[in-house]
């Protein structure tokens, strides 16, 4: 079995380093991560944070609609872990949110286990002093991660950081922050279009969202291009419809 993970681990890397080369279409690359977590890394759900140019973090992939109202809960109440450990530069456990959060996080705490979560681990992306968001991976029930899981994860997370401030290398200054703000500007967008596609199609935004991710991959459509064409209304992907797409649609945390 253990052979098996480490094989699964060292394809995402390969896959991971082909996103990077291919064009770094950076909201697929973010999608990517946050989706190989959950299948590779023994949790339920993870989500993924990135500082703005201010410094101000802001919500770029999530793997669940559960997850992505958790971390925009934490963002708007100024309040989790998630936010610690982008501020300390830290890793931030909670292995049970129920008995070691709601005195830290009384508010979080409440929103995590409406959601259906038990358990957080948070991971700053960071390179040396450099710390430019975090991933966070949620678990439905109490549990820490194993030590070599938590391990994969920080590879997993190292893999990242470096590929985005790599491609931030190439540009100017100005570029730099530039293209971390498309990137924000992006998941307005998609979220957009997901709430478009739900409402035509009527199915849950999750399943949107696989939807468009699969008609962006099947037709050479940038994902961000495409999500400002459906809402414009000048794409129509009404033929590719729920019922071909929705394997691995809605994923709820496994409770």
């Amino acid at each position: 079995m253990a052979a098996i993970v480490d094989q699964r681990l060292a394809h995402t890397f390969v896959e991971l380093a082909d996103t990077l080369v291919g064009g770094f279409d950076l909201m697929e690359f973010l999608h990517m991560l946050t989706e190989r977590c959950v299948e590779l890394l023994e949790v339920d759900a993870a989500g993924l944070l990135l500082a703005d140019a201010r410094g101000t973090l802001q919500l770029v992939a999530a793997s669940t609609e559960q997850a992505r109202v958790l971390e925009l809960f934490q963002i708007q109440n100024d309040e989790g872990p998630c936010l610690d450990s982008y501020r300390t530069g830290q890793p931030v456990i909670v292995a049970d949110i129920a008995a070691g959060a709601a005195a830290r996080w009384p508010r979080f705490a409440a929103a995590a286990s409406e959601m259906g979560f038990a358990a957080v681990h948070a991971i700053p992306m960071r390179l040396r002093e450099q710390v430019i968001g975090t991933l966070n991976l949620f678990g439905a029930v109490p549990d820490g991660l194993d030590p070599a899981v938590a391990r994969a994860a920080r590879a997993l997370v190292d893999v990242a950081t470096i590929g985005i401030l790599q491609e931030r290398a190439t540009r100017e200054q100005e570029l730099v922050a530039g293209q971390l703000q498309v990137a924000l500007n992006s998941r307005v967008i998609i979220e957009q279009a997901k709430g478009v596609l739900a409402e035509r199609m009527r199915v849950t935004p999750d399943q949107a969202f696989i939807v468009l991710r699969a008609y962006s991959r099947n037709h050479n459509y940038p994902l961000t291009q495409l999500a400002a064409d459906v809402i414009s209304g000048t794409a129509d992907m009404l033929a590719d419809g729920p019922a071909r797409n929705r394997r691995g649609a809605d994923r709820p945390a496994r409770g």
